[in-house]
């Protein structure tokens, strides 16, 4: 294959790895949306009061505990958000990527709140945030052991459609009420 032929293929592969990626983000954020925002599609009305939670994890200081299954949720479910951030948007620095992961966040708490479906809760927005941050240092440690964005990106995007296809599978079971969790 002669240089020519193969700087095209190089680059007919990286625009596909690079559209596969956005299409994987598009269908995460849909799925966030999904998620947190239309509580998978379950009736809501039971969310009449909308209630703001200022207080950093507030409810250790109520109650003496912590719900450490809702805040190590909320760091999981922004993972693959930072590590979007650090695959789609490279020529970003550092500081505007957590900014992005940080307003993303805003967003969400705002958008719950506004709906009447959730509270905005700044313990959510800092488990948010730090979910986010998270994710963006995974890419940032697969990149280096990989040596390149380009490989770093294919895993990341490989890792990324059998996490969406997981997801979408369980959701689905979930929705069907075939699995031995119920969603509330």
């Amino acid at each position: 294959m002669n240089l020519q032929k193969k700087r095209r293929y190089s680059s007919d592969v990286n625009n596909v790895t690079n559209r596969l990626t956005t299409v994987l983000f598009i269908i995460y954020i849909i799925a966030l949306a999904w998620i947190l925002l239309f509580k998978l599609g379950v009736q809501f009305s039971y969310m009449e009061k909308r209630n703001v939670n200022l207080i950093p994890f507030g409810e250790l200081f109520l109650n003496g505990k912590i719900d450490a299954g809702e805040n190590l949720m909320n760091v999981v479910i922004f993972v693959p958000l930072g590590m979007y951030v650090g695959v789609l948007f490279s020529s970003w620095r550092s500081g505007k990527k957590f900014f992005f992961i940080f307003l993303m966040s805003l967003i969400v708490e705002g958008l719950q709140f506004i709906m009447a479906v959730g509270a905005f809760d700044i313990t959510d927005l800092f488990t948010n945030t730090l979910g986010g941050i998270i994710g963006w240092m995974i890419f940032k440690a697969t990149e280096k052991i990989f040596g390149d964005r380009f490989k770093a990106q294919k895993f990341i995007n490989l890792i990324a459609g059998l996490a969406t296809a997981l997801v979408i599978l369980l959701l689905f079971l979930l929705k069907m009420n075939l699995l031995p969790i119920r969603y509330q």
